[in-house]
């Protein structure tokens, strides 16, 4: 039995970064928003759920999901956010508990990736957590320039989530991502050897 590490951080904060040295050591991820996205393919009832709630405007020509008209629906209507939210966490919740299951057993250390770990109540299913952490205004410039956002969508979709300074609070462990990429990747790999996880 190994360890499970639950990794999150805000958006933009460098979560992917550190993802891809675990990649990299060869140690198994669950990855939230590959799931996200998996469990509302063409066909599948958690998007017959969205369709149901939200109607046939969020769905493309071909009958897939419109991200980014869902996305602009739900991130300008807190209410309508929080209904989406409580129509995909079923299935992500089934999907992400069932793949850390299949996972433990192949591996001493299995990082599963969470955005929302906080606000999805997972960390009562890791042994550990681990924050990507950033200062709110370095998360703010980072977002605006990846997303080519406004300020004010950027610190919108900021505020959707648990701020950053309390998922730093609530952390076992923090991966200060303020620095290169290079300075990121020590860090994590540090903490892996000091744990050493073979």
């Amino acid at each position: 039995m190994g360890m499970i590490l639950g990794l999150t951080g805000g958006i933009a904060t460098g979560k992917s970064t550190v993802v891809s040295v675990f990649k990299s050591l060869n140690f198994p991820i669950v990855d939230a928003d590959v799931i996200a996205r998996e469990i509302v393919e063409v066909g599948t009832p958690a998007l017959e759920k969205i369709v149901a709630v939200f109607g046939l405007e969020v769905l493309n020509q071909d009958g897939s999901l419109n991200r980014k008209k869902l996305g602009s629906i739900v991130f300008s209507d807190e209410k309508k956010r929080k209904m989406l939210n409580e129509v995909l966490s079923p299935f992500l919740r089934d999907e992400i508990l069932s793949q850390i299951d299949q996972k433990k057993n192949e591996s001493s250390l299995v990082v599963v990736d969470i955005p929302l770990l906080f606000e999805g109540g997972y960390d009562q299913f890791v042994d550990k957590v681990a924050v990507v952490y950033v200062p709110e205004a370095t998360q703010l410039v980072r977002l605006m320039k990846r997303d080519n956002l406004t300020q004010d969508e950027a610190q919108r979709r900021i505020n959707s989530q648990l701020s950053i300074e309390e998922k730093k609070q609530k952390a076992d462990i923090v991966f200060d991502n303020q620095k290169s990429i290079q300075e990121t990747e020590k860090i994590v790999q540090k903490w892996v050897s000091k744990n050493i996880f073979e």
